[in-house]
């Protein structure tokens, strides 16, 4: 098995950003007397424009209400929590290991360039990254392949020879589109979802270092591998 990049996910990958903004429109529902379950929300992870809160709610109050205001207000206090998140363990030493290793790295992910690059200054890490991709770069988000086979070509290497991290299965749907093996770590919101698709699936990127997880990868991908 031949690995020559590693491709992050963002939010809920480096950046736990995926709690904060579905615990915030969880208690907008509730404040209007509805929940939003995670079997709902689950359309807006990892992607773009799949689900939309405020025609949800729309819907269920039956109460005009301005759409914009609400998404402002919502944004706002998202944004405040997100601001205290530290970024998730072992990210960073996975990364810095990775690239010690000679090997390429990139994010890709379904967020705005702005939201992602400024994120990555906030927290010292964008110079770990030879490339960042992001919705602004392609005309499809995930689960379609675009932004990773797009970090492929940005980093000069094979689909086959990139290993994902995802946290959602809209993003494993797209790693596995792409061609790509895929290790699954999910977060707080997505942990009750089912991580179908991923080769291996972890707690944390602190759990292991690299090496352990590149050779678990392989004996999941390569069960013949070491035999003699």
């Amino acid at each position: 098995m031949s690995v020559d990049a590693l491709v992050l996910d963002f939010d809920g990958l480096i950046l736990d950003t995926e709690t904060p903004i579905f615990e915030e429109w969880r208690a907008t529902f509730r404040a209007r007397g509805h929940e939003l379950g995670i079997e709902t929300w689950q359309h807006a992870l990892g992607t773009f424009g799949a689900y939309d809160p405020c025609a949800h709610l729309s819907e269920l109050t039956d109460e005009p209400f301005d759409h914009d205001v609400l998404r402002q207000e919502v944004r706002e206090r998202n944004l405040r929590r997100c601001e205290a998140q530290p970024l998730l363990p072992g990210v960073a030493e996975r990364v810095q290991e990775g690239r010690a290793a000679g090997l390429k790295t990139a994010v890709a992910s379904s967020s705005g360039s702005a939201w992602v690059e400024g994120w990555l200054e906030r927290h010292g890490v964008r110079t770990l990254f030879d490339a960042v991709c992001t919705r602004d770069d392609v005309a499809r988000v995930k689960p379609a392949p675009d932004l990773f086979l797009l970090a492929a070509i940005r980093l000069g290497v094979a689909p086959a020879a990139c290993v994902v991290f995802e946290d959602s299965p809209n993003g494993i749907r797209a790693a596995r589109a792409a061609g790509m093996r895929c290790v699954a770590i999910p977060n707080g919101v997505t942990r009750t979802l089912p991580m179908d698709g991923a080769d291996l699936v972890l707690t944390s990127l602190a759990e292991r270092p690299l090496s352990e997880i590149l050779a678990a990868l392989e004996r999941r991908t390569c069960p013949d591998a070491g035999r003699g």
